[in-house]
């Protein structure tokens, strides 16, 4: 762990030694040029004006708060950051106290996360017929539905979430990994069908719930959706077409590949799951006792006091990478996987 410190390690979330599940808006402290600055903060009570969408589940509040400065291009012979962005899968809150636990961590040490909305986590289980997934029994999910009260829960931190600075992405809905239903057959018109249904559970959740006491989602979510992570990994040829339509910018489905810095594919920007010890993927679950999501706190601690690692969303990662020269970038992934380059980084990318 103690390695994201040093500059040599990889200089990118996503090259050698990078990324993480979940994700942070910034590190505390002063951010280096061309990196992402301490975020700014909200408006006066934390409550934008809104502007209601449809039914009042969602609305457009304007910009998100608490988002870092906006990204510059890396100078010549200027030493890039550890980027490091921690991801969770579904982000429903079933009752175990995980997103409020994880979101207090991440105000705590300034990180914000991608958190991939399950769409059926606003869909009350009374209301499944809604759903209607390709090659599947209407109604049918491989994770099952949020009880009420957890459903109430769930719009809650997702509220907070994106207030906070977080990005909210999608794991879709179902989540089939088996059988002739798998996502690993679907079609690009079958992600289409899957992601349009997402979003509606999202953006319908007051008439689908009957919850007139919970404020609307300060988001307008067509808008702010930027990329996705699909379940168990699988589909994702047949997403990208999709997403690259839909104007998607990343994706975080691929499920290996050596940890160095991203390409795009179908005009999208490749984000893997990797296997490297530093890529973290999680789920709100309380597996081995509650071990891992211990491991993952003093993780998210030791980093992000560390100079050089900025702990972001992959939205957000995309916007520092959108901005850099190709040149750099393809400077930047001729390095192996944690080398630091031999004469030093001010040599290696003044050259580029």
């Amino acid at each position: 762990m103690r390695d994201f410190s040093r500059r040599g390690v990889l200089g990118l979330g996503f090259g050698a030694a990078a990324a993480v599940g979940i994700a942070g808006c910034g590190s505390p402290g002063k951010a280096e040029p061309g990196t992402p600055g301490p975020v700014k903060n909200p408006k006066p009570g934390g409550k934008p004006a809104a502007k209601v969408i449809g039914d009042g589940s969602t609305a457009d509040t304007g910009p998100q708060p608490n988002q870092p400065d906006k990204p510059v291009p890396l100078q010549p012979g200027e030493t890039p950051p550890q980027f490091v962005v921690f991801s969770w899968d579904g982000a429903g809150e079933i009752g175990n106290g995980l997103f409020p636990r994880f979101l207090k961590l991440a105000k705590d040490h300034g990180a914000a996360m991608t958190f991939f909305l399950s769409g059926i986590y606003l869909l009350p289980e009374s209301k499944r017929s809604l759903y209607q997934p390709p090659n599947n029994p209407v109604g049918a999910s491989d994770i099952g539905y949020l009880k009420d009260e957890n459903v109430r829960s769930t719009l809650t931190y997702v509220r907070e979430a994106w207030l906070d600075g977080h990005e909210i992405g999608t794991h879709f809905n179902g989540h089939f990994c088996g059988g002739s239903g798998s996502v690993g057959r679907w079609t690009p018109e079958d992600w289409q069908s899957e992601i349009d249904q997402a979003v509606s559970f999202v953006t319908n959740w007051r008439t689908h719930t009957g919850f007139a006491d919970l404020e609307p989602l300060p988001f307008d979510y067509r808008k702010e959706l930027a990329g996705a992570r699909t379940p168990c990994l699988l589909g994702r040829d047949s997403l990208l077409p999709t997403a690259q339509r839909l104007g998607w910018r990343y994706d975080s489905s691929s499920p290996g590949g050596l940890q160095v810095w991203p390409v795009r594919r179908s005009g999208v920007w490749d984000l893997p799951l990797q296997s490297a010890p530093l890529f973290i993927g999680n789920h709100f679950e309380e597996w081995n006792g509650g071990i891992y999501m211990d491991a993952v706190e003093e993780a998210l601690k030791g980093m992000a006091d560390k100079r050089d690692v900025r702990l972001v969303s992959f939205r957000q990662f995309t916007d520092w990478l959108d901005v850099q020269d190709p040149k750099v970038l393809a400077r930047l992934r001729g390095l192996g996987p944690g080398r630091a380059p031999a004469g030093g980084w001010s040599a290696y990318l003044t050259a580029a």
